[in-house]
């Protein structure tokens, strides 16, 4: 008899159990909103370097082409203890811009590291990538 009374308390606080947890969800379900920073700007903001190639130098660029100007990117060391520049950073980011500015082909002329010695006092140290940015005619054989 015991055991009937042990395993009739269980199936009665899993009903009760069961039935808690049917409530609560479905009482916030109703006031439940979304928030995401999905949206199709940040998508073509992320992956627009991606559209931008990189060149060696002016022979390599097939087809006519325009110079539409200078970019740079640049990368920061915020504090001694972060870690150093990096130099992809800042191309990714003069390419980011070069896209911006219509260009679809980029070629880089250097990068600077600036210590803290020249650096603003928002960077320990700063790398920063220069290059011009050329318009592509793409050409199809």
């Amino acid at each position: 008899m015991k055991t009937y009374y042990k395993r009739h308390i269980s199936q009665a606080n899993l009903k009760v159990l069961l039935v808690s947890a049917v409530i609560a969800l479905t009482g916030c379900s109703a006031h439940y909103t979304l928030s995401t920073n999905l949206d199709k700007e940040n998508f073509k903001s992320y992956f627009s370097p991606g559209q931008v190639k990189i060149v060696t130098s002016e022979n390599d660029l097939t087809g006519r082409y325009k110079l539409i100007g200078l970019v740079e990117g640049q990368d920061c060391q915020a504090k001694p203890h972060h870690a150093k520049p990096d130099k992809i950073a800042a191309r990714t980011q003069a390419r980011r811009q070069a896209f911006e500015q219509k260009s679809n082909a980029v070629i880089f002329t250097g990068c600077a590291l600036i210590t803290d010695d020249q650096a603003s006092k928002q960077c320990h140290a700063t790398i920063v990538c220069y290059a011009k940015a050329y318009q592509v005619e793409q050409v199809t054989d």
